[in-house]
């Protein structure tokens, strides 16, 4: 591989890197909004009404326990997704290093 390629290489592995590491702060994020939710849906007290943003429309929630579940599933989702966008990441790192321990 030409050094040329071996340097337009590492510049698409930075971008990727960058894009990636954005993503998984964004899902980062969105698994600690889960867990907060989902915290304190179990210390609302049971006889208090529990509101569901649906598009422009708040509605109460009959069933909890469904809605703990969706909550919970939801986050599992992200979580696995943002396992997948770690080990890219890492998978990433290693060829990034690899290409820079050429050029040195």
């Amino acid at each position: 591989m030409s050094e040329e390629n071996r340097s337009t290489e590492l510049q698409a592995i930075v971008q990727e890197l960058q894009m990636l590491r954005n993503q998984i702060q964004s899902f980062s994020s969105q698994i600690s909004e889960y867990g907060l939710t989902l915290d304190a849906l179990l210390n609302q007290d049971p006889d208090k009404s529990v509101y569901q943003s649906l598009g422009n429309l708040l509605l109460e929630v009959e069933d909890r326990e469904k809605l703990r579940s969706e909550l919970s599933q939801s986050k599992l989702n992200v979580e696995n997704h943002l396992n997948k966008l770690i080990e890219r990441e890492q998978s990433l790192r290693d060829k990034y290093d690899e290409l820079v321990s050429v050029f040195e």
